[in-house]
């Protein structure tokens, strides 16, 4: 079965339902696996859940290993350049709002990078992104590009997103408007996101790294991410997200490419 196939409305739908409980979940228990992210966030596992089982039911067991297989899609991305904006543009981006605030006179404690957790933090977060952008990037995004386009596929992704996580934010304690930041930036980088498969021969697993290089920086930002203020951040998402979508605009659909790909 062809990507374009495949009904993302099904998709929507299944993550919507298997997410409610683990947000009553993280509503009764309260608390955080780790500083800033709620109990909810255990909603990692349910993208790529649904999307393998979606998979393995319409197109059967080859195409499923097909679709796992490509999270070792490495030889896709042309060249380590592209490895290298993966992992440190959003960092970059992370680095400039900490300069930011404090030239807007923000009392912020000096960065300490702990260097001793970023390997710990690093594999941690590219599980996790590599289990969610299996399901976002791999599965839902390419019948929503080949319906509205490159760019809208990834706005119309990103709105999702976003909703989709506002359950555990509300559940976590944090007020409307710092939500309404963040969903700002949120969707951006599902922009960004959308411009870097097109570029990096729709590698699911540069995905997984872009995705990780955000809550590795969040977590090194000072302290654990408890400075974070997406009022800040958020806008210079927002810039770089409006030079990708330039790019994306002009393009009607994503690059087709076989689906199975570690070796092509």
């Amino acid at each position: 079965m062809d990507v374009g196939e495949r009904s993302e409305g099904n998709f929507f739908l299944l993550v919507t339902g298997l997410s409610l409980p683990l947000w009553l979940l993280g509503a009764v228990l309260g608390g955080e696996l780790l500083p800033g992210l709620p109990v909810a966030a255990l909603q990692f596992l349910v993208p790529c859940l649904v999307a393998s089982a979606l998979v393995l039911r319409r197109e059967g067991r080859v195409a499923l290993g097909e679709f796992l297989r490509r999270l070792l899609d490495a030889r896709r991305v042309p060249g380590p350049g592209w490895w290298l904006l993966a992992a440190l543009a959003v960092p970059a981006l992370w680095a400039g709002s900490w300069v930011s605030m404090v030239a807007l006179g923000r009392q912020l404690p000096a960065p300490q990078v702990a260097w001793s957790d970023l390997p710990l933090l690093a594999a941690l977060f590219l599980f996790t992104g590599a289990v969610e952008e299996l399901g976002w990037m791999g599965y839902a995004y390419e019948p929503l590009a080949r319906r509205w386009g490159a760019l809208g596929g990834a706005l119309a992704l990103g709105a999702f997103w976003v909703a989709w996580h506002v359950v555990p934010h509300l559940t976590g304690g944090r007020e409307a408007a710092w939500i309404a930041w963040w969903a700002l930036g949120s969707l951006s980088l599902r922009v960004l996101h959308a411009w870097l498969y097109q570029h990096t021969r729709r590698s699911l697993l540069a995905q997984a790294v872009f995705h990780a290089s955000f809550n590795v920086a969040w977590q090194l930002f000072p302290v654990r991410g408890s400075t974070y203020d997406p009022a800040v951040l958020s806008p210079l998402i927002a810039g770089l997200a409006l030079l990708a979508a330039w790019g994306l605009g002009s393009r009607a659909t994503v690059t087709r490419l076989p689906a199975s790909g570690a070796s092509d």
